[in-house]
């Protein structure tokens, strides 16, 4: 039987390929420590819960708005406002089950065949499928370690040609660690609104940041009206598998969003977005005591990696991953990653898992345990020590 030729061009996300294959090997009774997926290692908080709990007893268990509940979508535009210091309203938010769907369906409703999106490289790979899926050209901008995984803005302005339609920029980034300054931002503000651009602002990881405050382009002279915020409970609350999120965008492009949500999952779940809206108003003890957990694991995995021979690793400033060159090893960022699971138990992902630009590169993700970060470094330290002598 024959395919859609589109489908050819759709990627992937390894994380789940090597989870998968991590779990096999702990089934066949070898150890593997995750350090591979990208999910906080805590429970969801019982407030949170809670509110779900509640909210199914209270009925919040049928269909509702495609673009969700208008009082939710009014505390989700209430928080945008206040952190990000710009005026919006509920009609730019919508709801969807999780990040993943801002993307997909701001890119089928912006971009046209033959347009080109320019996506950070290495960087989070859904970016990356989806251009190619819809027809589009895919234009890499690359982050370098010595630029501290940044966006060169100078190369970036040399990308842009007439049929740019979008950039896409993710700070706190994935899968660096990696972070725009203000002066990043407020030069890429330019270059958008020069070139007539929409820019897709990735800020999943905004409130997980360890140096400095978290900055949004939107915050610059007409950029709310050409930015889409992406941002969501997943990972500042442990809700991963709540599939919760939402985009913050101009009036008429949410309602082409929510029209592409009717078509394909009519509405996000009724009670999690009872439960985003508690995650919102109340107490954010839990999530900031979570990240003050990721601060100490971060200095504990960076200080144990540089001071193993082979590897160097920068300091990311935010989200929970560390992206170490390990170019003096002599083997592709693909043969690290089975190296390490496969002999030595430990779950990584290849640097080329977030684009060619990864090559030379390993990501190990600190969700978790102090105990079991140490113990990993432990068996890397193994690894490299048998490919070094």
């Amino acid at each position: 039987m024959k395919f859609a030729e589109r489908m050819k061009r759709l990627g992937t996300e390894t994380a789940f390929e090597v989870l998968a294959r991590a779990k096999q090997l702990q089934a066949e009774g070898k150890e593997v420590i995750h350090l591979e997926i990208g999910e906080p290692d805590f429970d969801t908080p019982k407030y949170i819960c809670d509110a779900a709990i509640q909210a199914i007893k209270d009925g919040y268990t049928h269909y509702n708005p495609s673009a969700g509940y208008p009082e939710v979508r009014k505390i989700i535009s209430d928080e945008i406002n206040k952190t990000r210091r710009i005026n919006t309203n509920f009609n730019q938010v919508v709801i969807v089950p999780g990040g993943k769907p801002v993307m997909f369906y701001v890119i089928f409703a912006l971009v046209d065949k033959d347009d080109e999106v320019i996506y950070p490289n290495p960087g989070f790979p859904i970016y990356e499928s989806l251009i190619n899926f819809v027809g589009a050209k895919s234009v890499p901008i690359p982050l370098k370690e010595e630029n501290d995984f940044r966006l060169d803005v100078d190369e970036l302005e040399s990308l842009v040609t007439p049929k740019t339609k979008l950039l896409i920029i993710n700070s706190p980034q994935n899968p660096t660690g990696g972070s725009l300054t203000k002066g990043d931002l407020e030069r890429i503000a330019k270059i958008a609104v020069d070139n007539d651009l929409w820019v897709l602002s990735d800020e999943i990881y905004s409130r997980i940041i360890y140096e400095g405050k978290f900055e949004s382009i939107t915050q610059f002279p007409g950029m709310v009206e050409r930015t889409i915020i992406l941002d969501g409970m997943s990972k500042t609350y442990a809700m991963t598998g709540w599939r919760i999120g939402y985009g913050v965008m101009q009036e008429t492009l949410a309602g082409h969003v929510a029209r592409l949500a009717t078509n394909c999952n009519s509405c996000t779940s009724a009670f999690t977005q009872i439960a985003a809206g508690a995650a919102l108003t109340g107490p954010q003890t839990d999530s900031e005591n979570m990240v003050a957990e990721f601060k100490k694991r971060r200095d504990i995995i960076v200080d144990g990696l540089n001071s193993i021979d082979g590897i160097t690793c920068k300091k990311p400033l935010g989200a929970f991953y560390v992206f170490p060159n390990i170019k003096a090893a002599g083997k592709t960022s693909k043969e690290m990653e089975t190296l390490l699971l496969e002999t030595y138990g430990v779950a990584a992902l290849a640097g080329t898992s977030f684009g060619k630009h990864g090559e030379g590169y390993l990501r190990f993700s600190y969700a978790n345990s102090v105990e079991n970060i140490e113990k990993a470094l432990a068996k890397i330290k193994t690894c490299f020590g048998d490919i070094m002598k």
